[in-house]
């Protein structure tokens, strides 16, 4: 049996008009995990990743760096119970 978790992930920098969250999306695609990705009214992206502890880190990952054209300058990361998410969402 596979233990599942999920992260509330807040994503500060140059994150916003620069495809973030559908590089988001695709990234989460590629880990197997599901969740959303929004914009906050901040200028902050936040993601809720959920699946695999492995796939799950590997996607904070990504996040730490985001596409190519984003400046991630810090990550916060929290737990947070797991929703039985069945795809990954780009809202917001």
């Amino acid at each position: 049996m596979t233990t599942t978790v999920r992260r509330r992930v807040r994503v500060h920098g140059r994150v916003q008009g620069v495809g973030f969250r559908w590089a988001t999306r695709q990234a989460a695609a590629r880990a197997g995990v599901v969740g959303h990705v929004r914009n906050l009214p901040d200028g902050t992206v936040e993601a809720e990743v959920e699946g695999a502890p492995d796939d799950v880190a590997a996607m904070l990952d990504f996040l730490r760096a985001g596409p190519t054209a984003a400046l991630v300058t810090a990550l916060d990361v929290e737990d947070v119970p797991p929703r039985g998410d069945d795809a990954f969402v780009v809202s917001g």
